[in-house]
């Protein structure tokens, strides 16, 4: 079983920063994805950014320059600063992370509670 727990959504005005977490915990062997996902009301669940093998990265082009991505191995943890945040990033963010369980090896596709961001004035 893996599980995740985010952190960090809540209240800003427009122009403001954010930063959420996700931490990783359970039987892990090895993580490949780490992204963030968000579902606006009434839309659906959309990319936001994710980090590849730790290397690669991609983004929305809503957020792109805007937004960064990051992981701390050690720490199985996500991180997605945002920055200059603007109404239409209000949404639900959830967090995802693809990888191999420990024991049985197999892959796992895991997905955060969710933590809301609201930007309003």
């Amino acid at each position: 079983q893996v599980q995740l727990v985010e952190s960090g959504g809540g209240l800003m005005q427009p122009g403001g920063s954010l930063r959420l977490s996700c931490v990783a915990s359970g039987s892990i062997f090895s993580i490949n994805v780490m992204g963030w996902y968000r579902q606006a009301p009434g839309g659906q669940r959309d990319l936001v950014a994710r980090i590849i093998s730790g290397v690669s990265t991609n983004y929305a082009d809503s957020v792109k320059g805007r937004f960064t991505i990051s992981r701390d191995n050690a720490k199985n943890t996500v991180y997605l600063q945002m920055n200059s945040l603007k109404p239409e990033d209000t949404a639900v963010y959830y967090c995802n992370v693809q990888g191999i369980t420990d024991w049985p090896r197999r892959s796992f596709d895991a997905w955060g509670q969710g933590t809301l961001v609201t930007v309003s004035s």
